[in-house]
């Protein structure tokens, strides 16, 4: 009789084991992009803004019950802007991250946690969960897409949820909400 529940013991280890379908992240094919807008009378004057980061940890359950975590480190994020010189990309990098937007000396991790998942057509899913950043945490949803064997997708933001007053001058500054986006390669 022991050896019969054992083995059924066993057996459902081994299913749920298998029916569990979590992946971690590959971090090295990975990345997050934020864009960011502009706004104001001189807004024509001003510069978008595109910024990078690698994402340093992610984990994802694309079994029966999808869910996804994922964190960056908010200094690790770079401003890439093409076509503007490199002091005007330093000067918004150490905007971006000092202590009236990302302050990434006091809140150095970025983590979403998806709470649910739904199906939005063949590939695709809504993902709701919450969003940290700058010692808040505030409800986000996020647009997946799965193509190629990548996970890719959208959500948008506003930075004053967060505790920031978007940056600028008198007449133009980044616009509240932002958009990022992400390309997502799980390991095989």
């Amino acid at each position: 009789m022991r050896r019969i529940a054992f083995l059924v013991a066993m057996s459902l280890m081994c299913v749920l084991g298998v029916s569990a379908q979590q992946h971690k992240f590959d971090t090295q094919k990975s990345t997050l992009t934020i864009h960011v807008g502009k706004t104001g009378v001189f807004s024509g004057l001003g510069h978008e803004h595109e910024v990078r980061a690698p994402i340093q940890s992610g984990m994802a359950d694309t079994g029966s019950k999808p869910a996804v975590e994922l964190h960056v480190d908010a200094r690790a994020l770079r401003v890439i802007d093409k076509g503007e010189s490199e002091t005007d990309r330093a000067e918004v990098q150490k905007t971006m991250l000092g202590p009236d937007v990302l302050d990434s000396e006091h809140y150095p991790e970025i983590v979403f946690k998806s709470t649910a998942a739904e199906a939005a057509g063949q590939g695709r899913w809504t993902l709701r969960g919450t969003l940290s950043l700058r010692g808040k945490t505030q409800p986000v949803t996020v647009h997946v897409t799965l193509k190629d064997g990548k996970y890719t997708g959208e959500a948008t933001v506003k930075q004053t949820d967060f505790g920031i007053t978007p940056p600028g001058k008198a007449g133009i500054r980044a616009k509240d909400e932002v958009r990022i986006e992400f390309d997502v390669q799980l390991e095989k």
